[in-house]
């Protein structure tokens, strides 16, 4: 218990250990704790946002999921490219390449920022497109465009916060991934009820408000990860000669990060159908809807904090030449989200209606927001293995193969069996959330066999 409570110190203050010699449940730890509390923070503020901007009205709260459904999209490019450049750059901190480990990542940055100036050009530009794309009715377009407008118009700071975080952890330095969180989405929580409700000397400024505390509080958090990029005394440390650009690191980042890119593109184009789907009930369906997925990404975001861990092991153990102990620490991983996640299925189910009807939904948004909770949640335990599979596979550079599992099951199995269900079978709205089980199953089993197959081994990055 001591050596326990010692580790998890450690992994709280963010000592820096060869994560590829010492014990595999103490390399695990020091990853993963503050990883899951990174996650904690980010699923916390999911759920406070949503909470505030339930207050304003299900029109708000409506316009919300369907600006979130289309930037999911847009930041499968950004969370691709930070999956290349987490792989990346745990491969070199696995092969003790310091200097390689920080090239990997100016290159990874020059991407990102190029990426983000695309979309928001673009998004700002057809924003009430997209609204009206999505199923948006006229009244919800012209009282929510400019939150869509602010969205796409900043989110270079939210490319940038995960990319920047995504480097951090590749190094095995998740505390500063953590504590760049924590700072960001605490500013988040604070700003938002101010400049959504005008409290204190803050304008009101209602739905809008909650676009812009978003991105003040993850702009400060890139602020924080640039100062520790570049002055800090982290074993990364960044300099003018890492941003030169290197056509050679620069293709493999883009073909890695194609695949990384793909395969949540997919999963949230997926989404989007599922999304435009509900759009056809009534907003205060979509609104229940809404919650219960603001509520499920704060019970499942933690664990994608081991499923993380997992990548970065297995990407840094496979440099030190050690695919064995890269592969145990995937299925070890896989076990305690499993754990987690069985727990935290009988609480979802249990205490639903009390958790759905803290957000102010009543009458038909509650009931939709506590089926959707109950019949959703049954699909955790399957996911826990899928999850952390994927992302081993990921962090070995292996991207297309989760590419393929996401079209599997994503688009051949949930979209089908969800507008089956819900359409032509005449469920409503639980034929959507049971083709989300449906689908939860099949990802795990098909991720497993994947996995086992062990050719992840093999690839070079």
């Amino acid at each position: 218990m001591r050596n326990f409570l010692q580790t998890l110190r450690d992994a709280i203050k963010g000592t820096e250990e060869n994560l590829t010699e010492i014990p595999l449940n103490r390399a695990i730890i020091l990853l993963a704790v503050p990883m899951i509390l990174e996650m904690v923070m980010e699923s916390l503020f999911a759920v406070v946002d949503a909470f505030f901007v339930a207050q304003v009205g299900p029109q708000a709260l409506t316009t919300v999921g369907l600006t979130e459904s289309v930037m999911f999209l847009v930041y499968s490019l950004g969370i691709g490219l930070s999956m290349a450049a987490t792989a990346m750059v745990a491969r070199r901190a696995g092969e003790g390449d310091v200097e390689g480990a920080s090239i990997a990542a100016g290159q990874a940055i020059w991407l990102g920022v190029m990426l983000s100036i695309l979309v928001a050009v673009l998004g700002v530009g057809f924003a009430d497109d997209i609204l009206r794309l999505m199923g948006g009715s006229e009244e919800l377009i012209i009282n929510g465009v400019n939150y869509t407008r602010i969205m796409f118009g900043t989110n270079i700071v939210i490319m940038l916060i995960f990319l920047l975080n995504g480097i951090f952890r590749g190094v095995g330095n998740a505390a500063i991934a953590m504590r760049t969180l924590w700072l960001s989405n605490g500013i988040n929580i604070v700003l938002d009820p101010c400049l959504i409700q005008g409290i204190g000397p803050f304008p009101e400024l209602g739905l809008e408000g909650a676009a812009i505390a978003t991105s003040i509080g993850r702009g400060i958090g890139v602020l924080f990860q640039l100062y520790h990029l570049f002055n800090g005394k982290a074993v990364l440390k960044m300099m003018r000669r890492h941003f030169v650009w290197v056509s050679e690191i620069i293709t493999k980042l883009v073909s890695v990060g194609a695949g990384g890119a793909g395969q949540y593109l997919i999963s949230s184009a997926s989404w989007i159908f599922l999304m435009r789907i509900m759009a056809e009930f009534s907003e205060e369906v979509v609104a229940g809807y809404v919650v219960a997925i603001r509520i499920i990404i704060f019970a499942i975001l933690p664990a994608w904090g081991l499923a993380n861990a997992a990548a970065t092991l297995v990407g840094q153990n496979l440099g030190a030449k050690a695919p064995d102990r890269a592969s145990k620490a995937a299925w070890t991983t896989a076990f305690y989200a499993m754990l987690y996640l069985l727990i935290l299925s009988g609480a979802s189910i249990w205490g639903a209606p009390y958790i759905v009807a803290f957000f102010g939904q009543t009458g038909e948004g509650l009931q939709a927001g506590v089926e959707a909770l109950q019949t959703i949640c049954i699909g955790y335990v399957f996911y826990a293995y899928g999850m952390v599979m994927i992302q081993a596979l990921n962090g070995a550079g292996d991207t297309r193969t989760p590419t393929l599992v996401n079209f599997i099951c994503f688009w051949l199995v949930q979209v089908p069996i969800a507008y089956g269900l819900a359409v032509y079978a005449d469920w409503g709205p639980q034929g959507v959330y049971w083709a989300i089980v449906i689908a939860s199953a099949f990802y795990a089993a098909v991720s497993i066999w994947f996995f086992q197959r062990g050719k992840w081994k093999e690839v070079a990055i």
